[in-house]
């Protein structure tokens, strides 16, 4: 059979992400501040809205003409239907206005440092876990306090695989974090800002000579002038010896909640922090001359009127969806609002999203980056999704079991801490159990040190 062209119609189905559709995913993954600086950001864009530094503007007070005009202009004029009555930041009237006091001050840790910047890196999901359970075993000063046989022993990892995921941690900021001693820790910076020959043998030869003062005994041992040690001397004081310690005193970040779930007439009330975002109203001057001005000027101010009811669009789906997960939650978890932290439930997102009828990647969206205010506190929406622990009674949430264990941590006697084996056997006891290997990834990810670090005579 000879080769030849012809042509074929065939059918086939495609999702095509629709640039609307697109700002409504984008909109639901912002947190309150998010969102706050993404809507400014559009009204400086649009000239047909402007950001308002009043809490109530009632865009609906001038008469329009809407005899003669096309259907779009009597839309434009019902500004209720977009929901711009009383503008963006307003709450509805069976809602409690949330307070600016509910901002928590939260420190940025040497932990959370280093797990950004991991997060950052193209890291299979065991490198990473791997990566994350060297950083749990750092202390407040950076430095890595178990040896790399006894990670490698913890995470079942061989040595090579752990002695190279800790280079990689040793990469990060801040240069010298990771160094199992002091000499590590100063070679690390040394390496990484680029100094000497000179500087770098003292470093690796000569520490004890140095940190005495012996300099003429190092400049006769390595033939070289008194001048020249002394000047490696130099760049060798300003590394910092504890690189991690700046981070352990802590900046300040602030947390706002996204979420405010109230205790109102003995049931639980989902509240969304619209105090955090801005007010929008109609800017008059364009509004009229999107209704009386020359053809032109209303085919440009009609395309960025369908922006401006996209955006509104996009926005209160984005409330009508944070508010029906949250929700979902609060009925799922109404012990840990009731009772606390330690009665939190395994919970995953497919739960939630069974329950909507949604897809698990829009529960994950709804909850990204944003804070839930409680009656026990500001808390990370995604610490609610929590995978089952084996249990004699019920199914238990990992958070939980970390709780308990920071409970027995704290309750130990510092002459005669407890074993990562005495846990494990203590929870056992409480009728969870698990194995010693899953207390030491528990511990470490706690920032919890190991038992012969955390005994004090």
């Amino acid at each position: 059979m000879k080769p030849g062209y012809g042509l074929e119609l065939v059918q086939t189905q495609k999702l095509i992400l629709t640039p609307e559709l697109r700002q409504a995913i984008m909109v639901l993954q912002m947190n309150a501040l998010e969102l706050r600086d993404f809507i400014r950001e559009e009204t400086e864009k649009n000239p047909l809205l402007e950001v308002s530094d009043e809490r109530e503007e009632d865009v609906s007070s001038e008469e329009l003409e809407p005899a003669n005009e096309e259907d779009w202009i009597a839309y434009f004029c019902d500004s209720s239907d977009l929901g711009l009555g009383q503008g963006l930041g307003q709450t509805a009237k069976h809602e409690i206005p949330p307070s600016y006091e509910t901002l928590t001050e939260k420190e940025v840790t040497l932990r959370e440092h280093l797990l950004s910047q991991l997060g950052l890196l193209h890291l299979g999901k065991e490198e990473y876990e791997l990566g994350e359970f060297i950083v749990g075993n750092l202390d407040d000063n950076g430095y890595l306090r178990c040896s790399v046989a006894e990670i490698a022993i913890a995470t079942g990892k061989s040595k090579k695989v752990v002695e190279s995921m800790l280079k990689v941690i040793q990469s990060l900021d801040p240069p010298g974090v990771g160094a199992r001693d002091l000499r590590e820790c100063l070679a690390l910076q040394a390496a990484q800002r680029g100094f000497g020959y000179l500087a770098r043998h003292i470093i690796d030869a000569h520490l004890d000579d140095l940190a005495k003062g012996r300099y003429s005994k190092i400049a006769q041992e390595e033939k070289v002038s008194l001048k020249e040690v002394l000047s490696a001397r130099d760049l060798i004081l300003s590394l910092d010896p504890k690189p991690g310690s700046r981070f352990s005193s802590g900046g300040i970040s602030y947390v706002v909640p996204d979420i405010l779930v109230k205790k109102i007439d003995g049931e639980f009330v989902v509240i969304l922090n619209d105090n955090a975002l801005p007010t929008i109203r109609w800017n008059s001057f364009y509004r009229k001359l999107l209704i009386r001005g020359e053809k032109d000027a209303k085919a440009y101010l009609l395309e960025q009127f369908k922006k401006a009811q996209a955006l509104f669009r996009s926005i209160e789906q984005r409330r009508l969806t944070i508010s029906r997960v949250m929700e979902s939650i609060v009925r799922r978890q109404r012990q840990f609002f009731d009772k606390g932290p330690c009665y939190l439930e395994p919970m995953s997102l497919k739960d939630i999203a069974e329950e909507l009828g949604i897809h698990e990647s829009t529960v994950s969206r709804a909850i990204s980056n944003k804070y839930v205010d409680t009656p026990f506190g500001v808390f990370p929406c995604k610490m609610f999704f929590s995978p089952k622990i084996r249990s004699e009674h019920s199914n238990v949430s990992q958070y939980s079991v970390k709780r308990l264990i920071e409970e027995m941590v704290k309750n130990e006697d510092p002459r005669d801490p407890l074993s990562d084996q005495d846990i494990a056997d203590r929870l056992s006891g409480l009728g969870v159990h698990v194995a010693r290997r899953t207390v030491v990834k528990y511990r470490s990810q706690l920032g919890i040190p190991p038992s012969n670090r955390r005994k004090k005579l």
